[in-house]
């Protein structure tokens, strides 16, 4: 669940390995690019951490993170 704290929205993601921790980074960075708002993360092995937020308003969460939240979700359930 996303958690919204500190003028972000962050949430960790954890997968059985590194690859499949790797391929949700690949997916994820296509949307992102395709939306023009990247996010903030970190990976260590299979731990994805996810931190939006943005910058041009401020560095606070907008309907921009909010969408992005939500079209990685979606990803989420497509691998489920």
């Amino acid at each position: 669940m996303w958690q919204e704290e500190n003028n972000q929205l962050t949430r960790t993601f954890t997968f059985r390995d590194f690859s499949e921790a790797f391929a949700f980074m690949t997916r994820v960075a296509l949307i992102a690019e395709k939306m023009d708002h990247h996010p903030a993360w970190t990976n260590v092995y299979n731990k994805v951490t996810l931190q939006l937020s943005t910058h041009d308003a401020g560095d606070t969460v907008t309907e921009k993170d909010r969408k992005l939240a939500e079209a990685i979700n979606q990803i989420m359930n497509d691998e489920l």
